[in-house]
């Protein structure tokens, strides 16, 4: 269960993004985030990753207080978190194998495993050709989905895309979603941070809404199963 009380994040003195948000995140929920420009879901998903601190208030991750946790002790913490985020953050000096395979490394999984699922989830999101090339020569599409793949490949408890299927057609999208929801069907707790209220209306979940900082509660599961697209 992931808990926050009362948090706030500000990026200039007296300039609050955040305000005065709390949440609870059961284990193994689905929850979207939206929201206009500005309102705060990059800056939510960067205190859900531990990337940032909050200002003030309470967060509580993986059976822990983790707001004033020192830093030595958060990448542990992190290992178990897999991100998307808008700007890819692909390691350059590295190829696209090597970025989708890190989480694995780091995790210490054998390289033959590793290279072996690195191999199955490139040829699933279709980059089979593009493992042993350089990020730079990818289109932003192509890096989306390199970026997802890294986030996904080591099933990680808690999943956080932020706008995931900005740079993919519709139908990708889908695809994507779908391997998110199986993630979440094996026991991941997954929060995507997206504007798209087409996608959100595909699916049943529900939906957390930031206006000018501050958090409204979950919207109701209105959507019925006819809205849901057929696998």
């Amino acid at each position: 269960m992931i808990t926050f009380e009362h948090d706030a994040m500000e990026y200039l003195p007296g300039r609050e993004i955040l305000k005065d948000v709390s949440l609870e995140l059961k284990r193994g929920s689905f929850h979207f985030v939206t929201g206009a420009s500005g309102t705060g879901k990059s800056t939510l998903l960067s205190l859900l990753s531990l990337q940032q601190r909050a200002l003030r208030g309470h967060i509580h991750m993986f059976g822990e207080e983790v707001t004033h946790l020192p830093r030595e002790k958060l990448p542990r913490l992190r290992r178990r978190v897999g991100v998307v985020l808008q700007d890819y953050r692909l390691l350059e000096h590295l190829t696209v194998a090597e970025n989708v395979g890190l989480p694995l490394k780091v995790a210490g999984e054998p390289k033959e495993k590793t290279r072996a699922k690195v191999l199955e989830l490139l040829g699933w999101i279709g980059l089979s050709g593009c493992g042993d090339v350089r990020p730079a020569t990818l289109s932003g599409g192509q890096k989306q989905r390199a970026a997802i793949a890294r986030a996904v490949i080591a099933k990680p408890d808690l999943l956080l895309a932020d706008e995931p299927t900005g740079n993919l057609d519709s139908e990708l999208a889908l695809r994507f979603m779908y391997l998110f929801e199986a993630l979440n069907r094996d026991g991941a707790t997954v929060v995507i941070a997206t504007h798209d209220e087409h996608l959100i209306s595909l699916f049943k979940y529900p939906v957390l809404r930031l206006k000018e900082g501050r958090l409204a509660m979950p919207d109701a599961a209105q959507k019925t199963s006819e809205k849901m697209p057929k696998k």
